[in-house]
């Protein structure tokens, strides 16, 4: 009597895969309904179907002026597929651009000047000047204060370097987090498919299920297969291309203010030593570098507004993931619609389970219970560990079970054994794939109420948005103050050179004060020599 109960058990237990799988039919109707109400192209992918309406955005205060558009005021919102978006918050940089091309006009405009003066009045550059009594107190005061603007810049180099190292890990930690999350979607797909895939071959083997439940669990395996390779594709891609724009962007940073720090220092010590033609050199380059660090000062300015605009995208879709303005690049509108399909999943699972229990109860009372892993209807919450004491959980029914099978040694008929070795592998196979589909429930339960997208964006939001806001601006503001003092530096430097200029300095030589002074009494008392020789004569 007790072999023949463990035996109707098992033959419960075998129809387990074979019921859950039939239960996808019904699943196919609702997939297929959905795809036909949404769009008549075949094989669409879920996540190019947010393309299908307009989202619906939040109105926002943007508005800025967008150079693409004759310098109209831009007031479509945050929105990083419109390139009037991009356009009018890259112009929030004007200001560095702006003074740095202006600065580069008026270095060029000074070349020029330069050049013209110095083939068109060389013999007017030959000429001795008289040397001004002050001379060595005019220079004195001019090097004091160069020589101050130059600890000033310093200073500012390293406060800029410094933030500039603080951006740049504080960026790469919120583009890791984003493109995690991505992977995370795609290994959760993975692992689902790979349970239904699993349930196929089960339902191939055993001839328990229909060749249609197999058939549409293969192709939509392969579909999801297909979604989860393409967010991979993309998440590398999109890694790739970021990881290189900040390190591009990193390196060319601290090249670009080292190299202009270096050259600082030697166009100070340059300027103190009066090495006319090194300085004025030096002053050409430290023009240069002076209209980078004005460029560097606007990008920077735009990229602490673009992060000021995502960081107050993150907080509406905080509030309302479905109606956010993120709607244009994530698909949790049309993920939404796919909860209803999950849905049916978990109470396809929960009857099942409840039908085995109570054919188990009805018939053999005193047998243990299998454990449901989805609570009471409406809402079909995943509780694995919300267990009584007298159930078994679906993944323990194979341990269970095995004790009552005939190993594969056996040569006859299986003596002793419940069942044979073919069927244990048959209920195994069926359970391990029901349980690989409830451990990949919970994932896919996130990625259909897009709750892992709302995790990552939550973390960032509230770890990571101000610090990062913060080192920007930490990488903004000491560039303009640097930018400032190279302005002030360069002309202070370019000054001083006419200054050696007029009053023929050489290179490494001063002309002596006395000089000119023998040359004025030689030719006093020349005249003198000359006035008096005819009254000698005479």
């Amino acid at each position: 009597m007790g072999s023949t109960r463990i035996t109707k058990v098992a033959i419960f237990l075998i129809l387990v895969g074979a019921i859950w799988a039939l239960n996808f039919n019904k699943i196919e109707g609702r997939l297929t309904t959905m795809t036909t109400s949404r769009s008549s192209q075949p094989g669409r992918s879920l996540l190019q179907a947010v393309n299908v309406s307009e989202p619906l955005r939040h109105s926002d205060d943007t508005v800025r002026v967008d150079p693409l558009d004759n310098f109209k005021k831009y007031r479509g919102g945050y929105d990083i597929t419109n390139k009037h978006y991009w356009s009018s918050t890259i112009f929030t940089g004007i200001h560095g651009y702006a003074i740095g091309v202006l600065w580069l006009f008026c270095g060029l405009v000074y070349g020029g000047f330069l050049l013209a003066t110095t083939f068109c009045c060389q013999n007017n550059n030959r000429k001795l000047k008289k040397t001004s009594p002050c001379q060595e107190q005019c220079y004195l005061w001019p090097t004091i204060l160069a020589t101050f603007i130059t600890v000033l810049a310093i200073v500012a180099t390293g406060l800029v370097l410094g933030g500039n190292a603080r951006f740049h890990s504080k960026a790469k930690t919120v583009v890791n987090i984003v493109i995690d999350t991505a992977n995370e979607a795609s290994e959760t797909i993975y692992n689902t498919t790979g349970a239904m895939k699993d349930m196929s071959v089960n339902l191939e083997v055993s001839n328990n299920g229909s060749s249609q439940a197999s058939g549409f669990l293969t192709s939509t395996s392969q579909k999801l297969d297909s979604q989860a390779a393409d967010i991979q594709r993309q998440a590398k891609k999109n890694r790739h291309a970021i990881d290189n724009g900040l390190r591009i962007v990193y390196i060319v940073t601290i090249v670009t203010i080292s190299f202009n720090l270096v050259a600082v220092l030697v166009l100070t010590a340059f300027g103190i030593l009066r090495l006319r033609r090194a300085l004025k050199v030096f002053i050409g380059l430290c023009w240069l570098l002076t209209v980078l660090c004005w460029l560097f000062f606007g990008m920077y300015f735009f990229l602490e507004k673009f992060e000021g605009d995502t960081c107050t995208a993150l907080e509406d879709f905080q509030k309302d993931p479905y109606n956010s303005s993120l709607s244009s690049i994530l698909p949790c509108n049309e993920l939404l619609s796919a909860k209803s399909v999950l849905s049916d999943v978990s109470a396809g699972i929960y009857d099942l389970v409840n039908e085995v229990n109570t054919n188990i109860s009805t018939t053999y009372p005193d047998l243990i219970q299998v454990c449901n892993p989805f609570s009471a209807p409406p809402e079909y919450r995943y509780q694995p560990n919300n267990c009584p004491d007298n159930t078994i959980k679906i993944a323990e029914i194979p341990q269970a079970l095995k004790w009552f099978t005939c190993s594969d040694e056996s040569t006859g008929p299986c003596v002793g054994g419940l069942f044979s070795a073919n069927e244990f592998r048959t209920v195994e196979g069926y359970t391990n794939s029901i349980q690989k589909i409830l451990n990949a429930y919970p994932g896919m339960e996130d990625l259909v109420e897009c709750q892992s997208v709302e995790d990552a964006f939550s973390e960032i939001l509230h770890r990571h948005c101000k610090p990062l806001k913060r080192y920007t601006r930490m990488v903004w503001a000491p560039l303009s103050f640097l930018s400032i003092i190279m302005v002030a530096l360069v002309l202070i430097w370019t000054v001083e050179s006419h200054h050696m200029q007029e009053h023929h300095f050489s290179d490494g030589s001063v002309k002596p004060r006395s000089t000119a002074a023998e040359i004025t009494e030689a030719s006093i008392a020349k005249e003198t020599k000359d006035d008096s020789f005819p009254n000698s004569v005479v």
